[in-house]
């Protein structure tokens, strides 16, 4: 019987603990929430929607790597853009004396990080925040980070959790696939893996998406 109680009491101080936890995590989540991509949702089946994006402007730059990796090696590049590494020029005004020099900006992270396969490689994109346009975006100093401006548009979407492989990321694609051939729609352009969370987040609170661009209806 004491066995018993001892062994009721230790199932319940874990459970307290997994709840702390999770509360824990789930409040660094609200915390650190970020600017996402805006749109509207036409359409809404589990755990499919069609939406209509609005537009946004896209820091981009691509890699040739593996599935996993591509993401981590983009990212590096990306985050030292919008912590600094950019050229934002700027018009001052007419005082006395007159000067004008580059100056490095830091950018708001925003959500999702999204990724396409493009002739073999890995294109990678931050979504710059709703107030930039592109002739306010800051000039990156790499080379290898291109900005470019994606008009308003119609996307397919499935959203699900679990780690970042490329083998949930090709079930939950044919999945998508499915839907949009069930739907009637017409794909024009390649999937986007997108990705909402920092990697230290636990798989089973991440939320990722595959959003496939569709012709209109």
């Amino acid at each position: 019987m004491t066995g018993s109680k001892k062994e009721i009491s230790r199932m319940l101080r874990i459970a307290r603990i997994s709840w702390v936890t999770i509360t824990l995590l789930l409040l660094a989540g609200n915390a650190m929430a970020v600017e996402e991509a805006k749109y509207n949702v036409l359409r809404e089946e589990e755990e499919f929607e069609l939406r209509e994006y609005e537009s946004h402007i896209l820091a981009e730059t691509t890699v040739d790597g593996k599935f996993e990796d591509a993401g981590n090696e983009a990212f590096g590049r990306l985050f030292k853009y919008i912590s600094g590494n950019n050229k934002q020029q700027k018009e001052v005004a007419m005082t006395s004396p007159v000067g004008q020099e580059p100056s490095s900006q830091k950018i708001e992270m925003t959500s999702p990080v999204g990724q396409q396969k493009q002739d073999g490689k890995w294109v990678v994109s931050f979504m710059m925040p709703a107030s930039f346009t592109l002739e306010t975006t800051p000039e990156p100093k790499d080379p290898n980070v291109s900005i470019r401006e994606v008009p308003v548009r119609l996307i397919a979407a499935v959203r699900y959790s679990g780690f970042w492989s490329e083998k949930s990321y090709r079930r939950n694609l044919t999945k998508l696939q499915d839907w949009i051939a069930n739907n009637r729609l017409t794909p024009v352009g390649e999937p986007v893996w997108a990705r909402y969370n920092p990697p230290f987040t636990p798989w089973f609170l991440r939320r990722n998406e595959i959003l496939v661009p569709v012709a209109s209806p």
